[in-house]
Formats: C-alpha cells, structure tokens, sequence
C-alpha cells in the first residue's frame, strides 16, 4: 500500500510537470489552440491540464488495478506488458505527428515533450504492475481448501 501511495505521487508530480510543459505551446500553437482547436483550450493553462493528464493516468491505474486482481499472474502480466508495447507505439506515433505534422510541429519543444511525458508516466505504470508481485488470495481459505480436497 506505501509504495502505491508513493507512486500514485511520483504520477501527481509528473502530472504537474506535463500540465506545465503543456501550457507552454508556441504563440502560435495557442493562437491555433483559441481560433481552430477550441477542444485543446484546457491545455492553455497549466493546472487544467495537470489535471486532465491525472484523470487520465489515475484512470489507467485503477484498469491496470481491476486487471491485476481479477486475473490469473502470467495473464496480467501479459497484458501489461501488452500495455506496455502500445504506449511505446503511441510515443512512436506522437513524435512522428510531431516531426511531420506542421501544424504541431508549430506547437513548439515543451509542448511536445508535455505529450511524450504522458506515455511514459503510462510505461511508468505498466511497469510498476509488471513487477508487482501478486498476493494469494486468501492464505487461510487455501488450507481448508487442500485439506477438503484430501
């Protein structure tokens, strides 16, 4: 519980640092962001978008929570690392955006790197519960168990 205390605030932090680094687009991304992408106005001011990134992650972590306790280790584990290889394919894909798209590329330096820090607070957590250990479910309720099946 202590470590997913103390990793639920390393996201918080990185989640700040996202909404900040987001916040700083290009003039003239955040004059693009007022007249044409209405939708991306929220990532103008920092907090806002600190929150968006925190839902998002936090939304991600509980998914990845219901996986790892309803399913069985080596199934879990897969789909974390399943998880794993899409956001990798998704911080391939945003930075190709980002290189290619002119309309981005406009969007400047820390904007990009705002994006590129939101899949890897996503890696971040596909990691944290592929190493995590899975607790038995119920030592107690397993040795009634054995002993019924004697």
């Amino acid at each position: 519980m202590k470590r997913t205390v103390l990793f639920l605030t390393l996201l918080a932090g990185l989640s700040v640092l996202s909404g900040y680094l987001l916040s700083k687009a290009s003039w003239i991304g955040k004059v693009g962001m007022t007249f044409f992408y209405k939708e991306y106005n929220l990532l103008k001011v920092w907090w806002e978008g600190a929150i968006a990134v925190y839902l998002f992650l936090l939304i991600l972590f509980v998914g990845h929570t219901i996986v790892q306790k309803t399913l069985p280790h080596i199934t879990a584990r897969l789909l974390h690392i399943l998880a794993l290889m899409t956001a990798i394919t998704a911080l391939y894909f945003t930075y190709d955006d980002f290189t290619y798209d002119l309309s981005h590329k406009w969007l400047g330096r820390r904007f990009h790197y705002g994006f590129y820090l939101i899949w890897i607070d996503w890696m971040l957590i596909c990691l944290f519960f592929s190493f995590k250990k899975k607790k038995p479910e119920n030592v107690k309720d397993q040795g009634k168990t054995a002993k019924a099946n004697l």
